[in-house]
């Protein structure tokens, strides 16, 4: 039986597909604040200032492609049962191979009812005002937005249970509830072993026998991926 390595990637994997990241100066939010465009009253304000931001972000994450380190946790399927937790809207997981993905903050190539969220639908073009559901309800964004809960949090805890290894990329472990998945496995697991990767690892409680790998996610990826698989080997 495989063991399964769970993964929880953050917008740092993306960014070096030219997707840019939260946090970064210059980077996706700049020019919007939170409020304006990521937040169930920002839409209940300007639903159409909500529209246009999230069809420019789905036009940047159609041209964008997978990079080396989603391509190398693809290949990781054939060692490992890998189990990607991701906080990211993009499919570059997806496209990059990876079968079992599962969204934090929901999918950008997707859209659903503005009452009743299970009502979901792919998207092939944009998002207009006036567009509905079968519920009659305007569509909008298929994305979790700051204040509105995380229905995956149940499965990603699931798999947090099932984990042989567990990996974090990518992410600043600032955005909850996403980052309690790995305070939770220390709690709960801590006989886990844990790789973060990260151009900068994160300011958190770093445990005896972490591998911690300060290194972009292209490059680091492949650094945990030969340790891996040396440790199958040995």
């Amino acid at each position: 039986m495989q063991q399964v390595l769970v993964v929880l990637t953050g917008a740092g994997i993306s960014a070096e597909s030219g997707l840019k990241t939260f946090r970064d100066a210059g980077g996706l939010w700049e020019g919007y604040r939170i409020d304006e465009v990521a937040t169930p009253e920002a839409w209940q304000r300007n639903p159409q200032l909500v529209l246009d931001f999230y069809n420019m972000r789905r036009r940047e994450v159609r041209k964008a492609q997978p990079n080396a380190a989603h391509l190398k946790l693809a290949e990781l399927e054939q060692y490992f049962d890998v189990r990607i937790i991701t906080q990211n809207i993009d499919d570059l997981h997806e496209r990059a191979g990876s079968s079992k993905v599962l969204h934090l903050h929901g999918e950008i190539l997707k859209m659903r009812s503005s009452l009743h969220p299970e009502l979901i639908y792919p998207i092939d073009g944009d998002i207009n005002l006036g567009d509905s559901a079968e519920d009659g309800a305007q569509l909008r964004p298929h994305v979790v937005w700051f204040g509105e809960p995380v229905p995956a949090m149940a499965d990603a805890l699931t798999w947090m249970e099932e984990a042989d290894i567990f990996a974090v990329i990518g992410t600043s472990l600032q955005v909850y509830p996403a980052a309690g998945l790995l305070f939770h496995l220390n709690q709960f697991r801590p006989e886990v072993p844990v790789y973060i990767i990260d151009q900068k690892i994160p300011d958190v409680p770093i445990q005896p026998g972490w591998h911690l790998i300060e290194q972009p996610a292209t490059l680091g990826v492949a650094v945990m991926a030969d340790q891996l698989l040396s440790s199958l080997q040995s």
